[in-house]
């Protein structure tokens, strides 16, 4: 029975890695409907975000905001621009990840209180109670090789103002790796100007105009680390083989910028080899020992396909607890066939049921009613 239903669980939950999303860590959020404004995947794009609207309406949604729909607030970089990428928010709860979000171009993010199934919509009471559950938790921004400030949420953020303020990210002395490259500092002004019109191009959804301007930018300056990384991810999007050269390119120009393991370990998952998608999340954890929910994941899906389950349901765990609006909406199923593979069905059944509160209908969710079917029988009570 073991083997059989370990069988099933795992050829599944690989299928569901495919339907979950492409090669780049471009997966969506497993939001549902009771869970609508959950953050998309922070490497969606430039406007990443999900149900509520794209970031240009972040001013007219932070109007409604005063209401106790949404708070929001701005995130700066001392010392240094904004990064392409946009940076991951966390608001922090007795100890605990609540809500999580990411900036725009203009460092803007918002945090959209989840919906419940008896909130009314258009009801302002209710949506105040639903922000309400996070008066005094505190939120920071992450961004590896770079300490936050906090600012805690107040009442007034509610009534009076739903802007939470600034939070403020500075250089971390001593840090082991970092989300900025320490060879754009040095790059000439012909590459830092390519590169920079390939932002701006990349902002207006013009990726052919960027991929052109990025090439420059690393011909005039082959070890510009950060084009490289922002060409292989235009390259990522539109599927070209090409992305995974230019990921290299990065770290090699700068083995401690971090970003791009980030997009290296999903291409590895995608062409099955699992020992360098282990081998690139246990380095960029080494860079970065906090890391994040895609980390976490990666390296708990490479360790369970090289059969080293203790530690997959280690790194499992973390993504979990990272992750509670399920940006990485495969943690939990991962987690229900390790436990599974220690027997205990009961648990892996609990968190299979968990899944379809948040998958949206579709074949992932399909296969996470077979896997339950084939849990079933080893739960219920014998007779």
């Amino acid at each position: 029975m073991k083997t059989k239903v370990l069988l099933v669980l795992s050829a599944s939950l690989t299928a569901s890695l495919t339907f979950s999303g492409s090669a780049f860590a471009q997966m969506k959020s497993g939001s549902s409907s009771s869970n609508t404004n959950a953050p998309a995947n922070p490497t969606a794009g430039p406007a990443a975000s999900a149900d509520i609207g794209k970031f240009s309406s972040w001013d007219s949604l932070m109007k409604q905001g005063k209401a106790g729909n949404y708070l929001g607030g701005t995130v700066s970089v001392t010392g240094a621009g904004l990064p392409w990428d946009p940076i991951a928010v966390t608001v922090t709860c007795d100890g605990k990840t609540r809500f999580t979000s990411t900036t725009d171009p203009k460092g803007n993010f918002l945090i959209a209180p989840t919906k419940t199934d008896d909130s009314a919509v258009g009801n302002s009471d209710t949506k105040t109670k639903l922000a309400a559950q996070f008066v005094g938790c505190g939120v920071q921004a992450a961004l590896p090789g770079f300490d936050s400030s906090s600012i805690t949420i107040a009442n007034r953020n509610l009534t009076d103002d739903p802007n939470i303020g600034t939070i403020t990210l500075k250089r971390e002395e001593g840090s082991g790796g970092a989300a900025v490259s320490s060879t754009t500092a040095a790059a000439p002004k012909d590459a830092v100007k390519a590169f920079d019109k390939a932002r701006a191009e990349w902002i207006d959804k013009k990726p052919d105009k960027a991929e052109k301007d990025l090439q420059k930018a690393v011909q005039v300056y082959p070890q510009f680390a950060e084009a490289w990384y922002q060409l292989g991810k235009i390259q990522a999007e539109q599927k070209k083989p090409e992305a995974a050269n230019s990921f290299n390119k990065a770290v090699a120009a700068d083995p401690k910028f971090i970003l791009p393991y980030q997009q290296i370990a999903p291409l590895a998952a995608q062409a099955g080899k699992w020992q360098e998608v282990v081998d690139s999340t246990s380095h960029e954890l080494e860079l970065d020992p906090r890391g994040n929910a895609q980390v976490w994941y990666y390296n708990a899906f490479g360790n369970f396909k090289l059969n080293k389950p203790d530690v997959a349901q280690a790194s499992a765990e973390k993504a979990f607890s990272m992750d509670p609006l399920h940006t990485q909406p495969n943690t939990e199923q991962l987690l229900a066939v390790l436990l599974a593979g220690k027997q205990d069905y009961a648990g892996a059944l609990a968190h299979l049921r968990s899944c379809l509160t948040y998958t949206p209908p579709g074949p992932n969710a399909d296969l996470i009613k077979q896997q339950i079917a084939q849990l079933e029988p080893a739960v219920a009570p014998s007779k």
